[in-house]
């Protein structure tokens, strides 16, 4: 199985972290205007924070979930095919993985439809962790727009109350100080309007750049997945790339598993032939044990039959000196250079037969 490296999600996380850190400086920089934005509406900008926060935490979440699941890739494919002893369980992969996990070692080839299912769920897994980026971004413009419309009625029905209740006196100077105290409240929906369209904008243009980069991450692990699952999906012979279209799905189907049964065969045909030659060796070998056993019988039985005969003629001796006792001297010297040779005979004998035996 070919091996192919992928890109390290984690490495989108390092344009995340300069974005936020120039965000956070240029809050800093501000806080003064910012503080006073914010307390212009306390409740509708503070519910704007969390919402920001919550949609930086789940983009750095989908990004680190890219990053599981290459890790998991990766330490499959070290295994050669074999399961993945790193403790991750793929979440975007998990129907991938159990569909390589009841495969045996070595024999990881999919087909076309099974690969084109597998990048299926994995889109689909992949979109559905970005609605909720994409619902947040949304949310953010939502919860501007809304403070912006309930600073705007606060306005105007400030003005209108203070319309109602404008009455021409005597003295300009205390009508137009009366006005002024009125004013108070239709400016300060309208810094609530403003405030809340900030902080809101600002929001969702934050979480849109991060939801930018985790997309850019998520495009690029597909990729090179789909790249990787190319590597081992088998074709099924007989249906050409141009004629897929005119061929209904039952019919391919029925051909993809037609080859994969035969290939099986195949497998087990040469595992069949592999197991007969290693017992055909194991016979001959049992074969040769046998005839050498054999031979070490056949030269144990010539030398027992010497052995026999050799007693034969010492008891023939012995019986031919008990019939003629009185022989002379060198009678009896020749009897015992013929018995101590037939000694060295009987023993040479003895000993040859129990080397053999001990063979």
């Amino acid at each position: 199985m070919e091996r192919k490296d992928f890109t390290k999600p984690v490495h989108v996380t390092t344009w995340m972290a300069v974005f936020l850190a120039l965000v956070a400086v240029l809050a800093a920089a501000l806080v003064p205007q910012l503080k006073h934005a914010f307390l212009a509406n306390g409740a509708f900008n503070g519910v704007i924070l969390f919402v920001l926060a919550v949609g930086i935490l789940v983009n750095l979440r989908q990004v680190w979930r890219l990053q599981r699941e290459v890790l998991w890739i990766e330490a499959f494919q070290q295994s050669d095919g074999g399961p993945a002893q790193t403790g991750l369980r793929p979440v975007l992969l998990a129907p991938m993985a159990r569909l390589l996990s009841s495969r045996k070692r070595g024999q990881f080839h999919l087909s076309p439809a099974s690969t084109r299912s597998i990048l299926d769920s994995v889109q689909i897994r992949l979109e559905e962790q970005r609605d909720l980026s994409r619902y947040l971004i949304g949310l953010l413009i939502f919860l501007g727009l809304l403070g912006t419309f309930w600073g705007l009625l606060a306005t105007i029905r400030s003005i209108g109350e203070i319309i109602g209740n404008l009455s021409v006196g005597s003295d300009p100077v205390a009508m137009f100080e009366a006005l002024k105290a009125k004013l108070d409240a239709p400016l300060g929906g309208m810094a609530t309007s403003f405030s809340t369209s900030l902080f809101g904008l600002a929001g969702s243009l934050v979480v849109g750049f991060l939801d930018l980069q985790s997309g850019h991450a998520q495009n690029r692990f597909y990729n090179e997945l789909e790249e990787w699952l190319s590597n081992i999906t088998k074709l099924p012979s007989g249906v050409g790339m141009e004629g897929e279209g005119n061929v209904p799905a039952y019919v391919q189907a029925l051909l993809e598993q037609t080859a994969e049964s035969i290939e099986r065969m195949q497998r087990s045909a040469a595992e069949s032939e592999r197991e007969r030659r290693v017992t055909a060796e194991h016979l001959g070998e049992l074969n040769n044990q046998l005839t050498r056993l054999a031979d070490l019988i056949g030269r144990e039985s010539r030398d027992l039959s010497a052995l026999s005969a050799t007693q034969d003629d010492l008891r023939g001796l012995i019986r031919q000196l008990a019939q003629q006792p009185a022989q002379g001297t060198q009678f009896t010297e020749d009897l015992r250079a013929e018995l101590r040779l037939l000694s060295r005979t009987i023993g040479a004998a003895l000993g040859g037969a129990s080397g053999n035996k001990a063979d």
